[in-house]
Parts: C-alpha cells; structure tokens; sequence
C-alpha cells in the first residue's frame, strides 16, 4: 500500500486531502505531531493534520485561488517528509466559497454573491439512526433552509434521554436504562458510571459527522457546528482545560477545510458551570490560530449576551431575552454590535410544555418577516409533541408545522434587494416597519430605489404613498402566509394601496430604472 495519496486536482474551494500511513503505537492522539504547508502563487497555508484511526494520518487544505500547488508534509508522525504538487480548477456551478461579513450587518459567499440566511435549529439530527437522517436530509432538501446548527456531543434533555448513534471518545456511558421522563434532570451533569478516554477520540463519530457536513455543503446548506453545550450526562461538559484543548484543536484539523463550516463556540454558554469568560476566550483564540480560512465565528446565549463586541466574534447569535420581545430589537443589537444579527432562537413552533416551544405558525413567521426587514436573519425550530418523543428542534426527521413552508417566499423577496442586505429605515411612518437596501444612507436622495414594508399584526385597509411627483415604482402587495404576491402595477406621484385589512401583509415597492 502506498503511504501517500492525494488528488491530482480540486476545485477552488473544495477540500483537498493528504492521506499518509504512519506510526500506530501508544497513542496516535496525543503522541505524533503532523502539519501540512501549502503554497500556491497567491497564498501560503499552514495546517495541522490530525489521526484518523487505523494507522491513516489526513491533511485538509481548502485552497482560495486557482492555478498550481505545492505541499510539504511533515512531523513527528513519520520519519520523512513528504512534498508533492496538485492543481486548483475553477469552481464549479453552486460552489460559491465560504460565507463572509458583507456590508457590516450581513453575509456574501467569498464571491460576492449574497447570502441571505434562513437558519434552523436541530441539534443532534446527525447522531440519529440511517432512517432518520435520511429523512432529515429529505425534509432540507424540500426546505427553504440554507443553515442548519447542530452538534458534535450528544445532548442530554426533555425529549432527548436515548443514546446517540456514537460517541466522540473512546470508552463507555453511563446505564441509560435508569433514565426516565421523571427523573432525567437527576442525571444532568453527572460523570459517574461513563468511562471515557479524553486522549483518544473515536473517529467513526467524527468520520460520520463530515459525511453529512458534506452532503449539507451539496445542497447549499451552511454548517453552523455547535462545538460544545452543557446539556450533558457523559462528562463531555465537565472536561478539564487541556481535554478541552485537545478536542477544539482536532475538531478544527478536521473540519476547518469544508467552505460550508460556521464555527458557534456553544449553545448557551451561560449555562456552564465549570467554566469562565476566559476559558471561552482560550477556545477564540484556538479557532483564531488554528483555523487559517477565517469562518464564520459566535457563541450563543441563554440569560446574559457574551460580548458581542469581542473582535473574534463575526455575528451575533442571539437567543432572546424578553418574553415577547424578539425581532422587535435588531435594530438596537445592530446598533450596539455593528455586526451582523441572527436570532438563532426566537422560539420555536410547536405545542411542548416550555415556552421557548410552543408559540404559532403564524407568529414564528411574523418573527422572520420583522427580523428581516430590520435588518437580521431570523432563525427557526420546531418543538410539536408526539408519540415517539422525534421532534425536529432535536431530531430532525419530518416537519409538522406551517411556518417552514412560508420562507422560500421571504428568501426570495430577500434576494431581490438591490446590492446586499436590508437595513432598518428610519424616515418611515411608526406605524410600519420599513426595510430599504443597507447601502442606502440618510445623507443620500430622499427617494430610495427599493422599500420593502411589512404590517405584522396591523391590518390596515390601504396605505398613501407619496415620495415626488416623477420617479414611477412598480408595486406589489405580499400576503405573507397565503403565500401569494400581486403585481399591483406603475404608480407615481401620490398613490393609494388597496389591502384586504388582515394580519401579515407586505408591500413592496421598486423604483423603475
């Protein structure tokens, strides 16, 4: 068998692996070092490789031009070093690069071509059985979503007390045939009764995790990877520093090379108990050094925001605060931040029992419509109560609601905004929310090019419009849950929109060049 393998050619952007046999003995883990340099005409890249079981050593590299390549392999794995050439070729149809900050408050594929996010929640989809994941792969597929957050560990909570598919370590759980709806909150946190070896990592977990970052990558759907939670009964929650240090540095040799990848630090950081601001800080400053492609970076809150100012941070992911109160305050966190705003929990749609888990369809939607036209990117989940305990917010599987199959509408009225974003305007009337282009500024013409408006839960008969007597706007009226937009036609001067006085109703109106 040949010690090393390599492609001969990838395309810019697509992940380009280094396969080496190497030293097996004691513990590949934590013994041997491996690294990757990689040097094209516009860019050097230094990498580390990491043990992926059964004697096989791997270096990733995503390259960002194209044209030729060299690479020198070299460390402790092995007695030599190995140099070898390869070639970058155009990317292909659908392969934009990884998503980028555009524009202050939002997103572009490296590029340039916008990214409008419409996220959702499913925390361990991935560790569910072949079925499952199947079928969760097919509800995407007919899905508006373009970002999925889920996990690397296991997740221990309401609705999730069976074992997941794998574990990340090597070693054994805890009896989970004790474990029942009663007493589950008995077992959060606990560490006795696992036996686990945090030196040596199971790589079949993180083997099965890359296939379905991949397939995601496939069909457009970004990564969001929760790389650690505290709702926890293996111990994975209560690693020491140099266990968690471990762990953040092989995650980031594994996955770092896929364009689709989005790094959150933690769902609800807060809710550690044996961990500080500056262990988290530790973690940024791992991504930061070890992962040389930059993607996309967060952390994620239950009570108290991080510090969403912190220069690691890309975006803010948001879980909100107040009982009611969501979408309604972008507008101050962009102001605050000046960074993008994705409300990764705004609540979800479903019947269970909390509250972050029972609101409607139709205010799930309207959550998304107001986040979008101040200025944010909303996200979505699903929590509705069933006989085998499969709810999608966890598991994936099917969707059951209704406000899912109302995105694609607002995705692609997000993607007709003239250059990239919506913003927030503030000249319009306090009874609408307003969203003009975000390159549009106060100092610039009065008349703007675009205004999309959105009315909630008012339910106004008609609007007047008057913006000057010569700029002519083609109009159309959005029913945003019966899913339907009618071309209203040309108007200028002072003009009048009739509406069917009901909830959720949009007008948008375009200036003819």
């Amino acid at each position: 068998m040949d010690k090393l393998k390599y492609a001969a050619q990838v395309e810019k952007w697509d992940v380009f692996e280094i396969e080496i046999q190497g030293k097996a003995e004691g513990n590949p883990f934590t013994d041997y070092e491996i690294q990757g340099v990689f040097t094209g005409k516009n860019e050097t890249v230094t990498v580390d490789g990491f043990y992926d079981g059964d004697g096989i050593y791997r270096v990733r590299f995503m390259p960002s031009f194209e044209g030729e390549y060299s690479f020198k392999v070299t460390g402790s794995f092995l007695e030599e070093e190995y140099e070898g050439g390869f070639t970058v070729t155009a990317p292909s149809k659908g392969n934009h690069g990884p998503v980028r900050v555009a524009n202050t408050y939002h997103f572009a594929y490296e590029d340039g071509t916008p990214y409008y996010s419409i996220g959702t929640t499913c925390y361990v989809w991935n560790l569910q059985s072949d079925e499952l994941i199947e079928q969760t792969f097919e509800t995407l597929k007919n899905s508006a979503f373009n970002k999925i957050r889920f996990c690397v560990f296991p997740k221990h909570y309401d609705y999730n007390l069976g074992e997941p598919r794998s574990y990340p370590y090597e070693g054994t759980p805890m009896d989970s045939s004790v474990l029942t709806k009663e007493n589950f909150l008995e077992y959060t946190g606990k560490t006795e009764g696992n036996h686990w070896d945090f030196t040596r990592f199971n790589p079949k977990h993180f083997q099965h995790i890359e296939k379905c970052i991949l397939r995601l990558r496939d069909m457009g759907i970004e990564a969001d990877l929760i790389v650690m939670h505290p709702y926890d009964r293996w111990g994975f929650a209560q690693m020491t520093k140099e266990q968690d240090a471990l762990y953040w540095k092989y995650v980031l040799a594994r996955f770092s090379a896929y364009r689709n990848m989005w790094w959150s630090l933690a769902n609800e950081y807060d809710l550690f108990d044996h961990k500080a601001v500056e262990d988290w800080e530790g973690y940024a400053k791992i991504i930061c050094e070890k992962d040389p492609y930059h993607h996309l970076r967060s952390i994620h809150n239950c009570h108290a925001f991080y510090d969403h100012n912190r220069p690691w941070i890309t975006h803010c992911s948001i879980q909100r605060q107040d009982l009611y109160k969501s979408s309604e305050l972008v507008n101050e966190w962009r102001e605050k931040y000046q960074k993008p705003v994705v409300l990764d929990e705004i609540a979800y749609e479903g019947n269970i029992q909390h509250g972050w888990g029972n609101i409607s369809g139709e205010e799930l939607t309207r959550r998304f419509w107001e986040a979008a036209c101040r200025g944010g990117y909303p996200g979505h989940g699903e929590t509705y109560m069933n006989d085998k305990d499969i709810l999608w917010w966890s598991h994936g599987g099917t969707l059951h609601g209704e406000s899912y199959k109302r995105f694609k509408l607002l995705h692609d009225i997000m993607c007709e905004t003239p250059g990239i974003g919506l913003r927030p305007y503030e000249n319009s009337g306090w009874d609408e929310i307003c969203a003009v282009p975000e390159e549009t500024t106060q100092k610039m013409k009065k008349v703007k090019d675009y205004y999309l408006i959105y009315f909630s839960f008012m339910r106004p008969s008609f609007r007047e419009y008057y913006f000057d007597d010569e700029t002519r706007f083609q109009v159309k009226v959005i029913d945003t849950w019966n899913m339907t937009v009618e071309d209203r036609g040309v108007f200028k001067g002072k003009f009048k929109v009739e509406l069917p006085g009901k909830p959720y109703m949009a007008i948008q109106i375009k200036k003819i060049q």
